[in-house]
């Protein structure tokens, strides 16, 4: 029989959180810059603006996209399944299906991706699959992740920009976002978070400039007699 458990008795390994990476404004739209015409641009735009996870972005439709309304909707993602190959899957979460408002730089992107998109289909002629994929690769077939992360270090070093995971680029959304003012609540429900303290315990390394201009903000309250 055993009296105690003795899983007690081993020290659990300490999960270290990595610390999100943060872009200043400048460098978000150098390198935006530098990836004008390249054939992901939009990729990068959709990324960046809107906080999609790659697999979100990959497993994008042209229905899930409505370029006049600027209405932009997440409710698969590609995901690469051990055996089975890459899929389209739905969302983890209820949370992570979500609507979303695009910025008009990132609507001019996508309309100049479609016209690019339909000159590679045309090259393609029948070998082209036509699975409604907005970022599909050269054959029209779900994209693979691992060489959309290989193309996103080679613009990288192009840019002449540190390196970095493609995932930074949500990071660096919610970083942009906050540091512009914007509520935490809206940030979280742009990312798919499930908890806005996840949204905070995350990007808590912007909030020390949010909180120095909500004290100057105070002060202008208080002291607007003097």
């Amino acid at each position: 029989m055993v009296h105690y458990n003795a899983a007690a008795m081993v020290s659990p390994p300490r999960c270290v959180r990595r610390e999100a990476m943060a872009l200043t404004p400048e460098a978000a739209r150098h390198l935006l810059d530098a990836a004008r015409g390249d054939r992901l641009e939009a990729l990068y735009s959709v990324a960046l603006a809107l906080g999609l996870r790659q697999g979100e972005a990959l497993g994008l439709m042209r229905s899930d996209i409505d370029l006049e309304t600027g209405v932009h909707r997440v409710r698969r993602a590609s995901q690469r399944i051990p055996h089975q190959g890459t899929q389209l899957v739905e969302t983890k979460t209820a949370r992570s299906r979500r609507t979303l408002v695009m910025p008009r730089i990132v609507s001019g992107a996508l309309r100049a991706h479609r016209a690019r998109q339909a000159m590679e289909c045309l090259a393609a002629g029948e070998r082209w699959v036509d699975l409604d994929l907005v970022f599909p690769s050269e054959r029209g077939t779900l994209a693979d992740g691992p060489n959309i992360t290989h193309r996103f270090h080679k613009l990288l070093k192009r840019a002449e920009l540190p390196p970095m995971r493609f995932h930074d680029l949500r990071h660096a959304c919610a970083s942009l976002l906050l540091v512009q003012g914007v509520h935490p609540r809206v940030v979280m429900e742009t990312l798919g978070h499930s908890q806005i303290s996840l949204t905070m315990n995350t990007y808590s390394h912007v909030l020390p400039a949010l909180q120095r201009e909500a004290a100057d903000r105070m002060e202008s309250v208080l002291s607007a007699r003097q």
